[in-house]
């Protein structure tokens, strides 16, 4: 018995690495369409390339709102929206430039409090 158990686990072992070299075997026959990964850059146009006045309005010790100014008609009828945050607590807001430009003022989802490293952000969408 002990030999026919040998006899067995070899014809075992010879299989397992027969369907293991199948599979690189398979593998390595594989072509592939390129060899290079690429990456793409897409110009986004931007309404402006002017300097824009961005102010925190405060409520007490919270930011509430932020205005924008000196917004030129060429982002007329735009949506601006703005985020806050302290480290803690952010918002969002976002609003519409009026069409001839000028100033507009984002009005917060929720007040964040003021802090030293508040980050504030704006991006306009289109017209």
């Amino acid at each position: 018995m002990g030999r026919s158990m040998d006899r067995a686990r070899d014809v075992i072992g010879v299989a397992i690495l027969a369907l293991a070299c199948f599979g690189v075997a398979l593998a390595a026959s594989l072509t592939l369409a390129t060899d290079s990964v690429a990456t793409s850059r897409v110009a986004t146009p931007r309404c402006t390339g002017a300097a824009l006045a961005v102010v925190p309005n405060l409520s007490g010790a919270n930011v509430a709102s932020v205005t924008v100014s000196s917004v030129p008609s060429s982002c007329g009828s735009a949506s601006v929206q703005a985020a806050v945050n302290d480290g803690s607590a952010s918002s969002t807001g976002s609003a519409t430039v009026p069409a001839a430009g000028g100033s507009v003022t984002v009005t917060l989802t929720t007040a964040v409090p003021v802090t030293t490293d508040m980050e504030l952000d704006i991006v306009f969408i289109g017209p």
